[in-house]
């Protein structure tokens, strides 16, 4: 009779948890797919179908595949690229010479403009072969001050050919009627800008180098720590990071790039608290580059710059250069002076208190009649310790934060295993039932 109870009592609890964990398996499903997912930026395919005539041999009926990327979200008034990806082409005849492909897209921006039309100067073709490798060729499309909602990009007419030797081009032709949607906003980075940063790299004026024929549309996305305190006549130190993105142009090594010891010296533009207009720091290579490789990973860097008054110091990102030496690097790279995220903080007065010096009392002595003593007294002085300020040298340590949040994943597995046993207390129930 007492292990009856016991059966029982054990069935009506398996069975309260199990309808309890099936509604933590309910509030959990709907949690997980509410999770917003991370922006990723605008892409969209178009087909186009190739003529003869020119350097290249396309296959029959076969058209080639356009990848057309931007950034998911721009401000108004703000420039952003459009990298325009061409697949890989064959040569009607081996290359005498290095060679490089080039391309012409014609479209049409509504709610903005195209800022640099025309020809433009893409993948690289090696001397001998007779194909070139999957490159991109990047457009800069201005967003109208006035616009609202989005800035839609047509793509139209493609000319392919060569950027020397002949001058003959294939003309390729899209029947795609969609186009690639850049919606406005506040742009990537949020606030008063975009993080992601624009840059024009190239090796020093007079250098001959086969990895920059030209100059290379390189978007990295630039993200500063500032310090979360600081004072004024005091180091505040700023943690630069810089990631590569896919949607323009690569980064690659040039061919002076140095065999060991190479740097990435960052520089930040500075207002307010009478802090400096620029200041640069650098960061190692930890990996060997070779010449002509890609650079995929670019190496974090610490800033400090030193305000002279009390204030709010504003920083945006400035230019970059690679090699060992700032001042003669073998690659450089121009960020735009406008349409970047600006980052803030606050810089307090000075706490440190000012030395103080305590002078000594002299001490007279009065002489007596019959005898005279003379008595020297010394007095030394105190001195009150100083007390020194301690100025944070660097900002709060950073993370992730948490903003994906809590994994409801491990809810729902300890709800499934209450549902199995609330299963088990069921058939306990209706086995004594019919026993009864």
């Amino acid at each position: 009779m007492l292990m009856s109870q016991v059966r029982r009592r054990l069935a009506h609890t398996t069975s309260a948890l199990g309808l309890m964990s099936a509604l933590v398996i309910s509030v959990c499903s709907v949690f997980i797919m509410a999770t917003p997912t991370p922006a990723s930026a605008a892409s969209k395919q178009f087909s186009y179908t190739c003529g003869t005539g020119g350097p290249f041999t396309f296959t029959a009926n076969t058209p080639i595949t356009v990848t057309l990327s931007a950034p998911d979200s721009v401000a108004a008034g703000q420039t952003f690229d459009l990298t325009v990806n061409i697949p890989a082409l064959t040569l009607a005849q081996p290359a005498t010479a290095n060679n490089t492909v080039q391309a012409t897209l014609t479209m049409t921006a509504t709610g903005g403009s195209v800022s640099d039309p025309g020809a433009k100067s893409g993948p690289t073709i090696a001397s001998g072969q007779n194909a070139s490798q999957p490159g991109n060729v990047v457009y800069k499309i201005a967003a109208g001050a006035t616009t609202t909602t989005k800035v839609s990009v047509d793509p139209g007419e493609l000319k392919l050919g060569l950027t020397t030797g002949s001058t003959a081009t294939a003309t390729c032709t899209t029947a795609s009627t969609e186009v690639l949607d850049v919606a406005i906003g506040t742009g990537n980075g949020g606030g008063n800008g975009t993080d992601i940063v624009a840059y024009v790299c190239d090796v020093p004026t007079g250098t001959t180098d086969t990895n920059y024929p030209t100059e290379a549309d390189v978007d990295i996305k630039v993200v500063m720590t500032p310090p979360t305190s600081a004072t004024a006549n005091a180091d505040a130190s700023i943690t630069w990071t810089g990631t590569i993105q896919t949607t323009g142009d690569t980064l690659k090594a040039p061919q002076n790039w140095p065999a060991s010891g190479a740097k990435l010296f960052a520089t930040i533009k500075a207002t307010g608290a009478g802090a400096p207009a620029t200041a640069t720091g650098e960061g190692s290579f930890t990996t060997t580059i070779q010449p002509g490789a890609d650079i995929t990973t670019l190496p974090s860097v610490t800033i400090k710059v030193k305000p002279t008054t009390t204030g709010t110091v504003s920083l945006t990102a400035g230019d970059l250069a690679f090699g060992t030496s700032s001042t003669s690097p073998v690659l450089r790279c121009t960020a735009p002076t406008t349409g970047l995220k600006a980052y803030t903080f606050t810089v307090g007065a000075s706490t440190s208190p000012s030395p103080t010096t305590t002078s000594p009392t002299p001490t007279t002595t009065s002489p007596r009649p019959t005898t005279t003593r003379t008595s020297t007294v010394t007095v030394t002085p105190s001195s009150s310790p100083t007390r020194k300020s301690q100025t944070p040298k660097a900002g709060a340590d950073t993370g992730a934060g948490g903003m994906m949040g809590p994994d409801g994943r491990l809810f729902i597995l300890t709800g499934t295993a209450l549902v199995g046993a609330a299963a088990v207390g069921g058939l306990l129930m209706r086995r004594r039932s019919i026993k009864g």
